[in-house]
């Protein structure tokens, strides 16, 4: 019923966001202020810190903590929005589009509400550990004791994303800006997650970070879809709603309901779902959990864009051809569901 009534109260916006919403010229972003923090972060002692002569092996290191880069707005605020990336990616995720046209971090803060844009640990510019490679490289460890990264290549990534099913054929009527690919390619870095625990220390940050700033929804996008409804099972505090976009997964539907009673969560997809056999089971999966935590008190809802009208979307759909617009649904979303001060 709640997918029913949220596509219903959306059909204005749908009609609109059949193409991109002409906009006029924003003017200057006029902000109160800005800034970077780090949350979490742990201390490691090692031997194995180096294995370049001009710098020691033995030392302290600082591990584990999340980088966040902040925006807050002049005048009247609404409720914080913190920007969560997916697998292979960083905070570039929510900035400048690789066309060139403004991310949903400036678009949010244009909107009244302050942005905070993290790196998950482990990423960007939140420091890793570098200590196991080089016992290795040392042969202080075996070799099968290498920690694994990956890289998600041009050709893999292109249907993990669903541009195409088969590089580089496109979807048709596909939103993703395909002529600026190459400014895609670039924002995506090595991925150390098979490394961490779960769930992911970015988790227990996301909840400090919820707390600090005294409430935000924790906006997820992927990989990192599952991160906000981990937070909510670790404490509640802070969060103000969960919108989890494409998330690689939703909570088992035969989990604890109790940490999602009362929460506003909106899981959103794009098109082309049904047709990717790495994306139609997390759809179905996602529709499940809904129907469970509302059965146990929650406050879920679920679009599916094509459901509404809207087709062409792609995973990456905060940088496809429409994605202001689908922001504009989601901050309608959040300006009448979000918990102001939870």
């Amino acid at each position: 019923m709640r997918t029913v009534l949220l596509a219903a109260s959306l059909c204005s916006i749908a009609v609109s966001a059949l193409a991109q919403t002409a906009r006029p010229d924003p003017g200057p972003l006029t902000i109160a202020r800005q800034g970077s923090f780090f949350i979490g972060g742990r201390d490691v002692k090692s031997d194995t810190l180096s294995t370049l002569p001009a710098y020691a092996a033995s030392g302290t290191i600082t591990v584990d903590q999340m980088y966040v880069r902040y925006q807050v707005p002049v005048g009247e605020l609404g409720v914080p929005i913190t920007l969560i990336h997916g697998c292979c990616l960083t905070g570039k995720t929510w900035e400048t589009t690789p066309d060139g046209r403004m991310g949903w971090d400036e678009y949010f803060v244009r909107h009244g509400h302050p942005t905070y844009v993290i790196d998950q640990v482990w990423r960007g510019r939140s420091a890793g550990d570098p200590s196991a490679i080089n016992a290795v490289r040392s042969g202080k460890e075996p070799v099968d004791k290498l920690p694994t990264v990956f890289s998600a290549g041009h050709e893999s990534a292109w249907a993990i994303f669903r541009f195409g099913k088969e590089y580089p054929q496109t979807m048709p009527g596909m939103r993703y800006p395909i002529s600026a690919q190459v400014e895609f390619w670039k924002q995506m870095v090595p991925d150390s997650l098979a490394n961490l625990p779960t769930p992911n220390p970015t988790v227990p940050a996301l909840s400090e970070l919820a707390q600090k700033i005294d409430g935000t929804v924790l906006m997820s996008h992927s990989q990192s879809g599952i991160y906000p409804f981990q937070t909510a099972a670790l404490s509640r505090k802070g969060i103000a709603g969960v919108v989890s976009i494409e998330p690689g997964a939703c909570p088992a539907p035969t989990e604890d309901m109790k940490p999602y009673a009362g929460l506003p969560i909106l899981v959103l997809f794009g098109d082309y779902v049904d047709e990717f056999p790495r994306w139609a089971p997390r759809l179905a999966n996602c529709r499940a959990f809904i129907a469970a935590a509302n059965a146990a008190g929650g406050k879920a809802e679920l679009l599916v864009l094509p459901e509404i009208g809207i087709k062409g979307n792609t995973h990456m759909l905060m940088q496809d051809n429409n994605s202001l617009d689908i922001a504009d649904i989601l901050l309608d979303w959040i300006g009448k569901h979000a918990i102001a001060a939870p």
